[in-house]
């Protein structure tokens, strides 16, 4: 779990030197610092449609996928300052919707603007004559789409699908696609269209209420037409700030589309993905005046790449803790093989539980080597979790337990400090342990052996070993000191120890498996948070041990291990201690286990606690890549405010 190491210190703002993909799925984040009184996720409520007949009706829709409370928020138009409004209900369900009437009536022309009680900007949409009758509404998607005047009843209350025109007008087709606050503060526009579009005469306008609209034909360069299928770009006079808001406007004031970035998202910039439609996301490389960098999946570690997917906002009562104990990236490390992109994969503040209700430290991970579409995962705080897809998520199976299992030290007693997990030969769940969280200030480390087909909430060990009295450093009285024992633990077969002609510590010769009976069919390595030490063992079916010593990894500190079939060496993964890598081991030609090459992360994810780290096997295969997935243990994502916040889980790709 996140501590400070002794030789490490600990990090200072880390994890905003990284540039990331914004993941609240409109892509409209805070167009200003929310007050403390701002519901967190407020940014995915979005004006998706408004009337100024039929008593004034504003709809709103909430495009995340958890709950916000819009209790006294506000709404002005572009004569009356900020006025409370009485909601049909003051929470906006997930993909739901609110509605209610003006408090001061809306006119023939005019501007909504929506505020947080904070005062944050939300959501910003103007109209000319008429054009809100019977309705403006989003179409071509909720939250979304482009504003149009609808031709059949308005749908306030459900989606605007069934009220929109069956083709878009050509100006609908204009979507802001990227927008940079870098300094340059350039705008790209892009022409989804079949035919061209004259701009000559549009606007736009940031947050700040008290500006005016400026036309593009006066911003540098001038921007007048808009190709079928084309780009434009220009300089923003008004100035972008590192959380702002762009919105355009057509010749006759009406609002066309808007984006809404927070501090540094629009750095490099901030993006369409998919091109043209899809949500705003930042990306880690500007790419204006031509088609957005942002399509998912293959290439090398030098390509940039983007954090998709999300859960939504954080709900109350999941708190992360912030990353610790960062140090350098050691000489030499050789950039992600893999993909360049980065999915979230879990729902937000998922492993909540009992004994921590706060949601973090979810730390060790292994498929199953058995069954690749099951990821087990081992949660600091005594649970073992047994996780599925579901909807690209990675989700506790119902079959085996929705909320995870307890598990206890033999006899059923303690709160095991759980860590690290694998999968062994048997098929059984093998946890290492580093203390007891019942007397966190004593060392327990203990490998303990759990049977996945046993009933019940709570799994007691089917063989448990102890090994705390190796390391007598770790003894201090110290809970910190306790705290860097066995963080991980990985089954390596036998089949690989003799086939690549591992020489056994204990004889000198090539390791013979029959001189161990009780062993089972692989030895386990067991990492030291400690000195980044690998300690071997062979578990004995009568509860001994055999210790065979301990493997350098060559890195201050080791966080998960795991055997890999597929590049057939043992991995070894350090967290942002070793400002995220992964060392992959062979066995030399003097028989003796080595590092053969480090790998970082991918450039997109954050500079965390990422203690879990696994690799689907080769079976899984697709298109030359497979699935590679990190745990964070302290769920903070990019940090407070940011919607990678609250997520433990973390999919990208590695080649097969």
């Amino acid at each position: 779990m996140p501590t400070s190491h002794s030789r490490v210190g600990v990090a200072s703002g880390c994890a905003a030197a990284l540039t990331f993909s914004g993941l609240v799925a409109t892509g409209l984040l805070a167009a200003q610092p929310a007050a403390a009184a701002d519901p967190v996720g407020y940014q995915n409520v979005r004006i998706n449609e408004v009337t100024s007949s039929n008593n004034d009706t504003v709809e709103l829709y909430n495009a995340g996928s958890t709950a916000v409370s819009i209790s006294g928020w506000k709404m002005s138009d572009d004569s009356f300052s900020p006025q409370p409004f009485s909601p049909s209900s003051s929470t906006v369900g997930p993909g739901g919707f609110v509605t209610f009437n003006s408090p001061k009536g809306l006119g023939d022309s005019d501007k909504l603007v929506i505020y947080t009680a904070g005062g944050a900007v939300v959501d910003r949409v103007e109209w000319a004559t008429d054009k809100a009758k019977p309705a403006m509404a989003r179409c071509g998607g909720d939250g979304t789409g482009a504003w149009v005047t609808t031709t059949t009843a308005s749908t306030f209350g459900a989606a605007n699908a069934s009220a929109c025109p069956s083709t878009l007008p050509s100006t609908g087709q204009v979507r802001i696609n990227e927008v940079t606050s870098d300094g340059s503060d350039t705008v790209e526009l892009y022409n989804a269209g079949t035919s061209a579009v004259s701009v000559g005469s549009w606007k736009y306008v940031d947050n700040d209420t008290s500006h005016s609209p400026v036309s593009l034909s006066s911003s540098s360069p001038s921007a007048t037409s808009i190709p079928a299928g084309g780009y434009i770009t220009f300089d923003s006079t008004l100035g972008l700030g590192d959380s702002d808001s762009l919105f355009l406007l057509d010749g006759n004031g009406n609002s066309v589309d808007s984006v809404t970035w927070a501090t540094d998202g629009a750095k490099p910039s901030d993006e369409r993905c998919t091109n043209g439609t899809g949500w705003f996301r930042t990306s880690m490389a500007a790419t204006l005046g031509s088609a957005n960098s942002c399509s998912g999946g293959g290439g090398g570690g030098g390509q940039t790449g983007h954090l998709w997917g999300g859960g939504g906002s954080l709900t109350s009562g999941c708190t992360p803790e912030a990353p610790s104990g960062t140090g350098a990236t050691p000489a030499g490390t050789s950039a992600w093989p893999g993909g360049p992109d980065v999915t979230i994969t879990d729902n937000v503040c998922a492993f909540t539980t009992s004994t921590g209700p706060e949601g973090r430290d979810v730390s060790g991970l292994a498929f199953d080597p058995a069954n690749p579409s099951v990821l087990w995962a081992a949660k600091n705080k005594n649970w073992l979790y047994k996780l599925v897809k579901s909807n690209g998520k990675w989700v506790p199976d119902p079959s085996w337990s929705v909320t995870g299992k307890q598990i206890r030290f033999a006899g059923g007693a303690g709160q095991p400090d759980s860590e690290g997990v694998t999968v062994g030969g048997n098929g059984h769940i093998y946890v290492t342990s580093e203390r007891d969280n019942a007397n966190n200030t004593v060392p327990k480390d203990t490998i303990m052996e759990f049977d996945p087909a046993a009933t019940g909430s709570t799994l007691t060990p089917v063989h448990q070993w102890d090994m705390t009295s190796q390391f007598p450093q770790l003894d201090t009285g110290s809970k910190d000191d306790a705290n860097l024992g066995f963080e991980g633990v990985g089954y390596v077969p036998d089949s690989w120890l003799t086939a690549n002609g591992w020489v056994d510590p204990l004889t000198g010769a090539a390791y013979d498996p029959a001189n161990y009976p009780l062993h089972g069919s692989g030895l386990y390595f067991a990492g030291l948070e400690w000195d980044g030490t690998l300690h071997v063992y062979g578990l004995n079916s009568d509860g001994s041990f055999t210790t065979f010593g301990t493997v350098p990894t060559g890195k201050a500190s080791v966080m998960d291990v795991m055997f890999d079939a597929g590049t057939q060496r043992i991995v070894a993964t350090c967290d942002n201690t070793c400002g995220e890598t992964h060392t992959f081991m062979k066995v030399n030609a003097a028989g003796a286990i080595v590092p053969d090459v480090t790998y970082t992360n991918p450039a997109v994810m954050p500079i965390d606690n990422l203690e879990g780290f696994a690799m689907a096997p080769t079976s899984t295969c697709v298109n030359g890549a497979r699935e590679a997935v990190w745990s964070d243990d302290g769920i903070y994502g990019f940090g407070s405010g940011s919607s990678s916040y609250g997520h433990a889980l973390y999919s990208g790709t590695f080649p097969c």
